[in-house]
Formats: structure tokens, sequence, C-alpha cells
């Protein structure tokens, strides 16, 4: 691999061993997938994807103790994902106590993440490019983040470059400063495989429609025609929140780490004032139409994760939503979609513990900006918490909870089942009944 006079002087052992050890570690990375050289990271700020203390994590977090000893440190301040467990969740104390056991390595973790330089206390979300958060990079910069869900965001609707990476290499990337040069950090890695031609009667909900992308593209750049019908050709946050939720999915159900919508996105509306769009789409591309038949298809592959339990069929116990963490508008939206759902359904309260999810700054926003919503939340019995819905359910003792979402980054990494948002709406505020099983 061609290095600069710094990444020389590093290869040297000149900025230290375990240095040294980090830029030999990335060109290996690098080179494995046929990359000529390092570029320079150029967003303000890095993104971390371990968030959550995991008692099994130990080697990780002896490596992270390795390199701060060493002097090898982040060179910039950065966000990472959110914690697995919170204190005011609900759970039983017996529940409380093995989480705490579970997660035995969280206060070890955000000790080396503050000597690392994280932002803040705060700083722990999947959507740090949330504005309340801070971390939003720029179109056109590099970066490397690991984050799926983040990565598909950042790189789609910002126009940032990014491979989905690792986590180990997401960190030693952030230190070194640099990543190995392939894949969405090219502009022919950044042209589209597929051709999507979104052909519904109504606006697909965008979990659906993602999965269904995941499932065809896996792995490959999709160019989306049709969704401007519905949103339009300005990223309003309602748009920006509908193509998050997309872009997640995406990338759980397939590995899509970059997606271009016609009209929307930047780099397509760049491209079509260049060129009409031609370049950014392979010749070769293939194409794939998504109809009402299709997503309604997605849907009833989802497995029932209950199925073979003598309580298969009972009532919920816990419901989710918020995976990739809300925006402050869909904490709004949502508290009025329940309050609307009790009045039909003549309930003062939600049928079960539910959880909405959000970075913990912009649930303090909510909280100042709409205070009637977030004590309306409170008495219909919500619990709003900075957690991870994914790192909660990522441990055994979940395994026998009912758990429903609409999330289907939620339901592909956990035994929730799935339920569209309508669908989650009307169980958690009309309850459980036959129709639902």
């Amino acid at each position: 691999m061609i290095l600069n006079e710094e990444l020389l002087a590093v290869e040297r052992g000149e900025q230290g061993e375990a240095m040294r050890k980090v830029l030999k570690t990335l060109i290996m990375y690098g080179e494995a997938f046929g990359a000529e050289r390092m570029v320079k990271i150029t967003g303000k700020m890095g993104h971390a994807v371990i968030g959550t203390g995991s008692m099994t994590w130990k080697p990780v977090f002896d490596l992270m103790e390795e390199l701060i000893n060493g002097g090898a440190l982040p060179r910039q301040s950065f966000t990472t994902d959110p914690r697995g467990v919170e204190p005011h969740v609900p759970m039983s104390l017996l529940d409380w106590g093995m989480f705490k056991v579970i997660f035995s390595g969280q206060e070890r973790m955000e000790k080396e993440w503050e000597r690392m330089g994280i932002k803040d206390k705060n700083a722990y979300t999947c959507t740090a490019y949330m504005e309340e958060v801070g971390n939003i990079p720029q179109y056109g910069d590099i970066l490397g983040w690991a984050e799926s869900s983040a990565v598909s965001y950042v790189n789609s609707v910002i126009g940032a470059r990014c491979n989905r990476n690792s986590g180990i290499l997401e960190i030693m990337s952030n230190i070194l400063g640099y990543v190995p040069e392939f894949g969405l950090l090219t502009d022919e890695g950044r042209k589209a495989d597929w051709i999507i031609e979104v052909k519904c009667q109504n606006m697909p909900e965008p979990q659906l429609l993602g999965s269904a992308i995941g499932f065809k593209c896996v792995e490959d750049v999709p160019y989306i025609r049709g969704l401007d019908k519905w949103l339009g050709n300005e990223l309003t946050q309602k748009v920006k929140d509908y193509l998050k939720d997309m872009g997640a999915a995406a990338a759980s159900n397939g590995s899509v780490g970059l997606y271009h919508v016609e009209n929307l996105t930047p780099e397509a509306v760049n491209h079509a004032l260049e060129d009409g769009g031609n370049s950014l789409i392979k010749e070769d591309a293939k194409v794939f139409v998504i109809d009402d038949e299709e997503i309604a298809r997605v849907k009833a592959s989802y497995p029932n994760p209950w199925k073979g339990r003598d309580d298969w069929d009972e009532a919920p116990e816990l419901a989710f939503a918020g995976c990739p963490h809300f925006s402050c508008r869909q904490l709004c939206e949502w508290t009025d979609r329940l309050v609307e759902g009790l009045k039909r359904h003549g309930n003062e309260e939600v049928t079960m513990n539910t959880i909405f999810c959000a970075a913990p700054d912009v649930i303090a926003s909510f909280n100042k900006r709409y205070p009637q919503r977030a004590r309306r939340l409170k008495k219909i019995g919500v619990t709003v918490s900075g957690l991870c819905p994914l790192s909660y359910t990522s441990n055994p003792l979940t395994d026998n909870i009912r758990i429903i979402t609409a999330s289907n980054k939620l339901r592909y990494y956990s035994k929730a089942r799935f339920y569209s948002e309508e669908e989650l709406v009307e169980i958690i505020t009309g309850g459980w009944n036959e129709k639902w099983r």
C-alpha cells in the first residue's frame, strides 16, 4: 500500500508501538479489499459502535486499554452507540440484578471512552447525526464509522463517504485519522447496481420497503425511483426520518450501506443536474419492481419467533419503538398516535410496558420543547429511554419475554415479533385479541 510521509513515520514506529500496530492492522484490512492507499478522515467527529459493556467483551476493553496506555488516542471527539440498559426501564429487581451482571463491563467501557475523548455523557445513540446531538458530517466527508444504520444514513441522506467497518477497525481508523480507500469511498463503488422501481398504490412503510430492498440487493447499491411521489424533492425532517428507517431495514435485512433516491438524495440530485443521473447507475444495473404485493410478501415472510412456545399466543409484555432512535419529530408523532389510539379504544393507559427510544439529547429537547406531550406520555404509561433495544434484547433474559416492535432491525436481531406501525399502535392502545395472533 502506498503511504504518505506522515504514515511512513508511523510505520517506522516514531509515534510508538501501539500506533504502528494500528497502522499495520488497517493496512491489512485495506489490502484485503484491494485498497492502494489511505485517505484522510475529514469528518469533524467520529462515532463508535460499541456502546454497551457486555461481560463477554473483555478482550475488546483490554485492547482499548492497551491503546490508551500506548498513547494511541482518537484524533477527534466522538459519539457512540447507546447503552443496553437503563435503571428507569421497567423490569423486576431480579432481572435488573441479572442485567447488571450481563452488562458488567459498562462502567469500565465508559471510563475508557472518557479517556479516549468521547463528546460527553449524553453521546450514546445510533442517530448521532440528529441536530440535537451534533455529529453531522458534511457532503463528501470521509468517515470511518461502523454502525450500520448510521453508515447508511450519512452515505445516502448526507452524501458523506464511509464503508461498513467493524467496531475495532472503526476505533483504529479514528485513532490513525485515515481509512483505506475502497468500496463506498470511491466514485465507482458508489454507482448503483440495482434500479428499484417503487410502484405501490400507497406510500410503503419504510421498514418494509427497506426490508424488501435489503433482501434483493444484499450489499449492492440501489437507485430508487418512485419515492418522490410521496416524499417530494426536499429533505425535510419527516423525509429524513422515513429514509433513516428505510435505510436501517435495508442494512439489517441485507448489508446495504448506500442508496440513492431519485430527485431527493444529494448525489442523485447532483448527478441529475450534470448528466441526467445516468453516470450514477451502472450500465448493467438490474431492475427490481416493488409493488404492494411484494411489500405484503415480505411482511408475511417474517417468522413468528414465539411459535413453539407454550405461551406464544398470549398477550405481549413489552413494546419497543425507536430502533434506530427516534427524532424529536417522531417522538411527537408517536405520542399523538398513541393518544388518538387510546381515545378510540376508550383506554386511559397503554396496555403493556411500552418504551420509546431516542438519543439523550433528543429526549432533553423533546421534554423542553414539548412539555405537554412529554407529560402525556408519562401519564399514559410510556417510558422514554436512551437505551438500545437491540442490545437490551441480545441477552438470554429476554428470550422468554413476548416483545413486539415495528422495527425491522430489532426484529432481525432479536426474538421480537414484528407488526406494522399502525398495528403496533392498535395493540399498544387497544389490547391483544385473536386478530393479532
